[in-house]
């Protein structure tokens, strides 16, 4: 057995994984993340004991512990590098963990262990997978091989962060037009209120007062209602989401490409026109074609693959 540890921006998510992927306890705390990162740290520890005793298993019944960190993470000496997410510079958060539970401890960028996870249960064998994850920003990561890539400095698989609109609009990160400020959850809050302030008697604007503001699913409901004005914002959001998806396409060659995240829940609203778009233009027309789907493990995903990261180094 083997502990994952999923740290977001919010949350500490925990859990005790079996050696097939299967959760058989989890847990969470608020991550406070303006606080020391040795508090966290404690936490992790601290709630890792807890699901522990929860379960009546020993922690010497545990191999090891894998962490799913937001930055760029050294995996080989466990070191955050950088994260802006939870601010952190140079610390070591695998020694300090290790120091809390007396367990080895590896760790990873956090969406390299959702794809890691997603990987497990939704390759289905592929040699080439990827994960793309629709939320605050644009996240995702690449499996080769059943391993993920790194890069040669620990920082490859920034799929958010690729250009898609030259001089387009700001990112955080930065740079001007990245992918993650057309395509995440964020840009498809603020495409619908864009959407609303220029259709104030549209339905999509009802619902959002009825429901107290813009969310990810405004424009997809207000669509599915008949409203011609939601329907517009889906599908140009869409297609930014598919340009994006065809780059990684035509780089990677992957068997699949799974989409998670909060917008994944629109179903076949979205992954239809998807789709569609993505057979229209894909470099590789006279070859097998990448099969675009929904990514299974929603939350779990980070958990599991954390603890695949640490299965796959205690190996």
């Amino acid at each position: 057995m083997y502990i994952g540890v999923d740290l977001g921006g919010t949350n500490i998510a925990v859990g005790i994984v079996d050696d097939n992927g299967n959760i058989i306890e989890k847990g969470s705390v608020k991550t406070l993340k303006e606080r020391p990162t040795d508090e966290i740290v404690f936490d992790m520890a601290r709630l890792s004991k807890e699901l522990l005793k929860k379960t009546g298993i020993e922690m010497s019944q545990i191999k090891a512990i894998g962490i799913g960190c937001p930055g760029t993470i050294n995996v080989e000496t466990g070191e955050v590098v950088y994260s802006n997410n939870i601010p952190m510079e140079h610390y070591m958060m695998a020694d300090k963990l290790k120091e809390y539970t007396g367990k080895a401890v590896y760790i990873d960028n956090d969406a390299n262990c959702a794809a890691l996870g997603e990987y497990a249960v939704n390759g289905q064998g592929a040699k080439t997978f990827v994960l793309v994850t629709l939320g605050t920003g644009v996240g995702g990561g690449v499996i080769l091989d059943g391993k993920v890539m790194h890069g040669f400095n620990f920082a490859g698989g920034e799929l958010g962060h690729m250009t898609l609109v030259s001089g387009g609009k700001k990112c955080t990160c930065g740079k001007e037009g990245c992918l993650e400020v057309y395509a995440s959850a964020t840009a498809l809050i603020e495409q619908t209120q864009e959407a609303i302030t220029k259709n104030p008697d549209s339905l999509m604007a009802q619902l959002a007062k009825d429901n107290g503001g813009v969310t990810g699913r405004t424009a997809f409901d207000a669509m599915n209602k008949g409203d011609a004005a939601a329907k517009a914002v889906v599908e140009q959001y869409a297609r930014y989401l598919a340009d994006g998806l065809v780059s990684f396409e035509n780089i990677f060659q992957p068997e699949i490409i799974a989409i998670g995240g909060g917008v994944s829940n629109a179903g076949e609203a979205l992954f239809e026109p998807v789709r569609e778009y993505i057979d229209k233009v894909r470099f590789n027309k006279f070859m097998p074609k990448t099969k675009v789907v929904k990514a299974l493990l929603g939350n779990d995903a980070g958990i599991i693959g954390a603890a695949m990261v640490a299965r796959a180094a205690d190996v």
